[in-house]
């Protein structure tokens, strides 16, 4: 079991005959940056390669302590039936059918958008299909019926001031989110992204290509091919990773959400330099708040920058 569990060190130098690992080959390659496994593999697998691989190093083959300088633990995936997927049970998924139906991509994107990765989370055979109709709006957004460039891409403009905004907020926080894992928030992001861009009568193909790019590492295969047809190069996977503006963040406006006695009776748009007394005014002017303070005393404002004003009456 151990000698399975250290294969990663025994990959970095497989032909040497002389000894398990050369410090040379391990200076330069390191650990892997990131082990995931499920609870379940907590003893068999992790506890394991912890105990050889310190006994390596006690004895001078490794000069890193620990083998995974970072753990994760992914949940569980239930059948749908909300058991644990099992033989015995007849509850057993095979992926290869829904590779066959929708494509790989389409079920990867179904699988990270599932919820939290760290979650327990049954699974739903009708939403591969979601994620599929997802990919496919993705392709009919970005190419014609010949399967060149939409009409709509300029290759040459600009942004209009939104579309680039939201462009560079989705860039900062698709690749945060990457980073953290947190797969199912991506793909919500792209999806408001998409709605936004599916909406415009124009706007650029360096913006379309920013969306292939940060799409490629959940739907590599759909985004490789659309990142050709775009006139991208060289592969998309060898491409830089694109990198947000913050100065492309900034707004003039921002919204804020009204309420009345902690219910929701509006939003308002001010600029991002109004008081907390300027968006009081502006909210009670408001039409629909304006009729539920109709008649009343307004007790307090509870204003949290930004974001909400709340106007308590009696």
């Amino acid at each position: 079991m151990g000698g399975l569990l250290l294969v990663h060190l025994r990959y970095l130098d497989p032909r040497d005959t002389h000894a398990l690992l050369n410090p040379e080959r391990e200076a330069y390659w390191g650990m892997p940056d990131l082990y995931i496994g499920g609870a379940e593999h907590a003893v068999l697998h992790l506890l394991y390669a912890r105990f050889w691989h310190q006994f390596l190093h006690d004895i001078g083959v490794t000069k890193a302590p620990e083998p995974f300088p970072r753990l994760f633990h992914q949940g569980m995936l239930l059948g749908e039936d909300g058991q644990k997927m099992s033989k015995s049970r007849g509850n057993v998924i095979n992926p290869d059918d829904f590779i066959t139906l929708h494509g790989a991509d389409a079920l990867r994107v179904f699988l990270m958008f599932l919820g939290p990765v760290e979650d327990t989370k049954p699974w739903n055979s009708s939403g591969v299909e979601g994620a599929a109709r997802f990919l496919r709006r993705v392709w009919r957004e970005f190419l014609d019926a010949e399967g060149c460039p939409a009409a709509k891409l300029d290759p040459a403009g600009e942004d209009d001031v939104e579309t680039s905004r939201l462009v560079h907020e989705c860039i900062k926080k698709i690749t945060a989110d990457y980073e953290s894992l947190s797969f199912n928030t991506v793909v919500s992001q792209f999806m408001i992204l998409l709605n936004h861009l599916s909406a415009q009568p124009r706007y650029t193909l360096a913006t379309a290509r920013i969306y292939v790019q940060l799409l490629a590492p959940i739907a590599p295969h759909i985004a490789e091919e659309l990142w050709e047809r775009l006139g991208g190069t060289p592969s998309v996977a060898d491409h830089p990773w694109p990198k947000f503006d913050p100065i492309k963040l900034q707004r003039d406006v921002i919204k804020i959400v009204v309420q009345v006695n902690g219910k929701l009776r509006g939003e308002i748009e001010v600029p991002v330099t109004a008081t907390a007394a300027d968006v009081a005014a502006v909210a009670r002017a408001h039409e629909r708040v304006a009729a539920h303070l109709t008649g009343k005393t307004l007790v307090k404002e509870i204003y949290v920058p930004g974001k909400i004003l709340n106007l308590v009456v009696r």
